[in-house]
């Protein structure tokens, strides 16, 4: 079984992040989501992935090379423009091949990991397996209605008045049958290929569709809360690693994972959290759910619950919490006003 891997979203939501780096990149843990899904998909002895990426690619290349470094040989597929995940399955044609594959959506966390669904599908073999979860409002998603026999009767792309609650999340499986229902359909009324219409092609042609409730984490790393909800969830299942960088007169609470070239002094960190390669943290508390990447500079702050990137400086500053901090930034406190350099689609907090 090969993977396809849809990489090419431009992810407007996540704005001002996503103007200097693609979405699957934003890390959680100190990791890309991206690589959070190469992990879940060698953990199915996958070890051919083709990834579709648009106007970014030369930035999710630099990340992934070859496939080498994680034990799956890549092939890059481009896409023009987003035209629908069905059109990135035409696109990938000659890449599948005759094989089955999983699609999965590069920007989706499921933190329990798929391969008990994959031994299913590789069991049984229906036309297409899809993956859903239960959700409280499903007219924000796809949904997939169910037979009591688990197959699939039908799916319905955000319904008003949803007969089910089960949304999809954006990992499939499928036969080379996909590629008949892909080449069947036409674009929606948003001018795009939809998976979903492809799907409801085998539904409706009689092929056997099945659906795989996941029960685990699930989140769509869309949105900046949406990230660090992923971020909480990862860490609270890290290992923790404290290296000779860290100082005696600091002190760690929990479990927190410290890269052996950072150096702690002075220091509180609250677990669970952890700290990237070559940081320096001095006179400063870090609380509770904290990712700190490589090379950033944190001195006399409190931080918590919040994600700061590569190359970011946190200085003489209190109270930060529930934030991500973007690469290279620099976030201080003034002389009792407030300065603020903030780009577009940002969003800022000031207490008063």
């Amino acid at each position: 079984m090969k993977a396809l891997v849809l990489s090419g979203g431009m992810g407007t939501r996540l704005r001002p992040f996503t103007y200097s780096m693609p979405k699957q990149l934003i890390p959680v843990a100190n990791q890309p989501v991206l690589i959070h899904v190469m992990d879940n998909l060698r953990a199915l002895g996958i070890s051919q992935a083709g990834v579709v990426v648009g106007d970014r690619g030369d930035e999710i290349a630099a990340v992934l090379g070859d496939g080498s470094s994680i034990g799956i040989e890549i092939t890059y597929i481009r896409q023009d423009t987003p035209r629908g995940l069905a059109h990135c399955v035409s696109l990938a044609r000659d890449f599948l091949g005759a094989d089955d594959f999983v699609m999965y959506l590069g920007d989706v966390m499921l933190s329990e990991g798929i391969t008990e669904m994959a031994e299913r599908f590789r069991a049984n073999r229906p036309a297409a397996q899809v993956v859903v979860q239960k959700v409280t409002d499903p007219r924000a998603f796809g949904v997939a209605e169910l037979a009591a026999d688990g197959r699939v009767t039908a799916l319905v792309e955000k319904p008003q008045h949803p007969t089910s609650d089960l949304a999809m999340v954006g990992v499939y499986f499928f036969t080379p049958a996909i590629h008949e229902a892909v080449a069947a359909i036409r674009p929606s009324a948003r001018g795009e290929l939809e998976i979903t219409d492809a799907v409801q092609w085998l539904v409706s042609n009689n092929c056997d569709v099945r659906a795989e409730v996941y029960t685990g984490f699930w989140k769509d790393t869309g949105r900046v809360e949406d990230v660090i909800e992923c971020n909480r969830q990862l860490l609270d299942a890290l290992t923790p690693s404290v290296p000779d960088g860290v100082c005696a007169d600091s002190e760690l609470v929990g479990p927190v994972l410290i890269d052996p070239t950072a150096r702690v002094v002075r220091s509180r960190i609250t677990g669970p959290g952890v700290v990237g390669a070559g940081t320096v943290i001095e006179d400063s508390r870090i609380g509770p759910y904290t990712a700190i990447g490589e090379n950033c500079v944190v001195s006399n702050a409190d931080v918590a619950d919040s994600i700061v990137l590569s190359g970011a400086t946190v200085r003489d500053i209190v109270g930060i919490h529930s934030s991500v901090i973007g690469r290279g930034a620099a976030v201080s406190s003034g002389d009792g006003r407030h300065r603020l350099v903030v780009g577009d689609h940002s969003s800022v907090e000031v207490a008063v």
